[in-house]
């Protein structure tokens, strides 16, 4: 199957209201170029380096989202033209993300992780953190980052009814957020492997890439 192939065949079995972000890393720019002439325009990376190098070479009107974890000393970086960040865990990254944004002239979204899985190497905050930051004044004053919505990653387990309590936490942190901030709309959950379960879980944006690409080198 040829990656234009995999993706028409992710895209026309996704309801309407689901983002499908094309996980790109490790891959060369040809591959990207395959699926950005299939129509592609969201891609995530998950290293800035990467992701930066890749931007410089493709067409500008593609829309980079960072999902991985992020260094605050790499923000810089990206901070010019990165389009989505979706692995904040920090109220300190979302002040650093905003001091980089306003040399920029931008206001940058972002997505807060929310830590759902129970393996101890997932980054991400509770959900009380989240809801803590939101609230606060220090958060207020940040006028160059845009909070829409939640990240989160489930264990990587085949334990499907796992997987589905996990998805309904992040689903549960996001309803009870916007009870806080009214004007958050996205939910990042859900991989090549579980995004099905996942949009049944209420996800409105899910992260693809073997399903597209292919399994990694």
């Amino acid at each position: 199957m040829s990656i234009k192939q995999n993706l028409n065949n992710i895209k026309q079995s996704l309801p309407e209201h689901v983002t499908l972000v094309a996980v790109s890393k490790t891959k060369p720019v040809s591959d990207l170029m395959e699926a950005y002439d299939a129509g592609q325009r969201i891609f995530g990376e998950n290293k800035i380096q990467e992701m930066t190098e890749k931007h410089q070479q493709m067409p500008k009107d593609i829309k980079w989202h960072m999902i991985g974890h992020v260094q605050r000393n790499k923000v810089k970086y990206m901070a010019e033209f990165v389009d989505l960040i979706h692995g904040v865990e920090s109220f300190k990254l979302l002040k650093e993300i905003n001091k980089q944004a306003k040399k920029h002239d931008r206001i940058i979204d972002c997505l807060l992780q929310i830590k759902i899985a129970e393996e101890d190497s997932k980054f991400g905050m509770s959900p009380s953190e989240a809801s803590t930051i939101l609230q606060s004044e220090d958060f207020s004053a940040l006028k160059n980052v845009n909070i829409i919505g939640v990240m989160g990653m489930a264990t990587f387990t085949d334990n499907q009814e796992q997987i589905k309590q996990e998805f309904d936490l992040l689903k549960s942190t996001f309803d009870h957020l916007k009870t806080i901030q009214p004007d958050l709309n996205a939910i990042s959950m859900g991989m090549s492997g579980d995004y099905k379960l996942a949009i049944d879980s209420g996800s409105t944006m899910i992260r693809v890439g073997s399903s597209i690409f292919g399994v990694r080198n």
